[in-house]
């Protein structure tokens, strides 16, 4: 029985930590282009980044325009499709996905330099597999968001200029958790001025009847992507002084965070708390095994603790090896829910209820095992006996 218990205990830590770190590396980059037409095609992990910063020099503080040109594969996901990142702000400006919801974000440090975000939804924008050309363009005035040419949304609250378009471009990804869109990607511009109506429906039309060739010309053009090198791993910018884009071999995440605090991965939502959940149910089964073997075969004082400390090293283990692997992310509410879970399964075990439930299991095993044994061995000691007599 002790054996068995070990066996199990050994069989429930592996399934913890399979769980926790697969695939225990970093997948292929899942981004490949287009065989009909221009374009690059982002898998279930795939992401692309500049190949250097921008600085957009002479444009901070600009008014500047943002087009891009997509289909996505899915409107069931929540995925970041562009952003831009630096080491203090990492989440500096985003473009994402919610659902079929399109969301434009940015983060800036306010007077004390803490960040701070603010954010323009536009509900009902994504459909499956159709085609979306978006322009999204900010001056004094605010912000206004255009679809296929179409104006569907403004915001005078809600303002980016030049300075927000720095740092390093991640497409296809959050530059700090794992994140991915999936679908096509045919164009990305981005402007050193607020577009007008009539300017935003110039532009449609110059990408969808010929991929936008024609804004190279035009001298506000900042960065320009037509994607249309069908091969290789680099991007070209129709812009020389400005970065291209690079396809790197493996999945990757910009700016992981490690161990990021609870209180700033805590959501007021469904989901989280499914999450919170799952980690305390998951951990359950190694506090009662552990308990019951550091009771019975290694007869520790203080056994529920023993069991409960190991599922806090267990997890903070997981933890620190997520921060590099880009599909997992690092945090401590895990911990601090693996924790629990562990306390709860160490006092599962210490249960009276338990306690009796397992003893007579055991003990009617013993009698099994007992009861086996002597009908093993009865009969040759019984003919030895009549022997013994006969030849008295």
């Amino acid at each position: 029985m002790k054996r068995g218990l070990g066996a199990t205990c050994l069989l429930v830590l592996c399934a913890i930590l399979v769980a926790g770190l697969w695939p225990f590396h970093a997948p292929k980059n899942e981004v490949s282009w287009l065989s009909n037409r221009s374009g690059l095609l982002f898998g279930d992990y795939g992401s692309i980044l500049s190949s250097s910063e921008f600085n957009m020099t002479g444009s901070n503080n600009r008014p500047c325009s943002l087009e891009i040109w997509l289909q996505p594969a899915a409107t069931f996901d929540s995925n970041d499709i562009l952003a831009f990142s630096t080491s203090q702000n990492p989440l500096q400006f985003a473009v994402a996905q919610s659902r079929d919801d399109l969301f434009v974000l940015r983060q800036f440090p306010d007077a004390q330099r803490r960040l701070k975000g603010a954010y323009i939804a536009i509900d009902h924008v994504f459909r499956k597999d159709n085609r979306l050309f978006m322009t999204i363009t900010s001056g004094p005035q605010g912000t206004a968001v255009y679809l296929d040419g179409t104006l569907v949304k403004t915001s005078p609250q809600f303002v980016f200029t030049g300075n927000d378009f720095t740092g390093e471009l991640v497409i296809g990804n959050s530059p700090v958790q794992n994140n991915t869109w999936g679908g096509q990607l045919w164009g990305l511009g981005i402007f050193d001025r607020e577009l007008t109506a009539v300017q935003v429906l110039q532009h449609y039309d110059l990408w969808t009847k010929n991929q936008g060739v024609e804004l190279t010309r035009e001298p506000d053009t900042r960065s320009l992507y037509l994607f249309n090198e069908h091969a290789g791993r680099v991007v070209r910018n129709q812009v020389p002084s400005e970065p291209s884009l690079y396809i790197p071999e493996d999945y990757f995440v910009l700016h992981q965070k490690f161990l990021e605090p609870f209180w700033q991965e805590f959501r007021p939502n469904w989901t989280f708390g499914e999450n919170v959940i799952l980690n305390i149910v998951a951990f359950i089964p190694l506090g009662f095994f552990f308990c019951a073997y550091f009771s019975s075969v290694r007869a520790l004082n203080r056994p529920g603790l023993a069991a409960i400390v190991l599922g806090a090293a267990v997890s903070l283990t997981i933890e620190i090896l997520q921060a590099y692997l880009p599909t997992r992310e690092s945090g401590t509410t895990d911990i601090i829910t693996n924790t629990l879970g562990s306390a709860v399964g160490a006092m599962l075990y210490g249960c009276p209820a338990v306690r009796v439930l397992l003893s007579r299991t055991g003990r009617r095993t013993s009698k099994q095992d007992v009861s086996e044994e002597p009908e093993l061995d009865m009969k040759p000691v019984s003919r030895v006996l009549v022997e013994d007599r006969l030849s008295k």
